[in-house]
């Protein structure tokens, strides 16, 4: 399944339908890319971190999924959004801080699981995170 084509995309984030679905097409990536079921669904959990909180914090915006397949594989995800943008990153990146009370990972346990991760934020302007995992 590694040497199948992938290609880039990009998937609209506005209700929890795009989430699943943004999530499963991520999936679907890693494994084509050559990462085990483990580790795609960790990369699967991720994305759908990231999408949740799009719809819970914004208006919407856009996961989009970049695959690495040259000498070096993997798998880069862009959370984009227009909303209030984060307050506290330092806070947030801590772990164990919500304020929407749920038990996900947050974004604490996705820069846990990837490889590179950078947030990028403007109050009142909105949120770009960047993640890669990359295929060992």
């Amino acid at each position: 399944m590694a040497n199948e084509l992938v290609e880039p995309v990009r998937l609209p984030i506005n209700n929890l339908i795009n989430v699943v679905t943004t999530r499963r097409r991520g999936l679907e990536m890693a494994l084509k890319l050559g990462f085990s079921l483990p580790d795609a669904t960790k990369i699967a959990v991720v994305i759908s971190e990231l999408a949740r909180n799009i719809t819970l914090y914004t208006e919407g915006g856009t996961i989009t999924l970049i695959p690495y397949t040259g000498e070096r594989k993997g798998i880069k995800i862009i959370a984009q959004d227009k909303g209030p943008g984060i307050e506290d990153v330092n806070r947030v990146l801590a772990g164990g801080y919500t304020t929407s009370k749920g038990l996900g990972m947050g974004i604490s346990g996705s820069k846990k699981i990837m490889d590179e991760f950078e947030i990028q934020t403007v109050i009142g302007g909105g949120t770009t995170i960047k993640g890669t995992k990359w295929l060992d």
